[in-house]
């Protein structure tokens, strides 16, 4: 998928088909301190802006790693 076919806000198993991990890895993830998401009753949903800005933040992070 292309950004900008993603949904506005996104579901775990559709973090996790996004980054191509197992959906408990995307469980995981949500779960981790930093990463962004937001509760709607039982459902745990991430803002596709929030999502890619993380993406970047992670991908600053490793070039600094390097």
């Amino acid at each position: 998928k292309q950004y900008e076919d993603l949904p506005l806000t996104l579901t775990v198993p559709e973090v996790g088909e996004a980054l191509g991990i197992s959906r408990a890895a995307a469980y995981a993830l949500v779960r981790s301190e930093g990463f962004p998401h937001l509760r709607i009753g039982n459902r745990i949903l991430v803002p596709k802006d929030k999502f890619i800005a993380w993406i970047d933040k992670q991908s600053r992070a490793m070039e600094h790693t390097l």
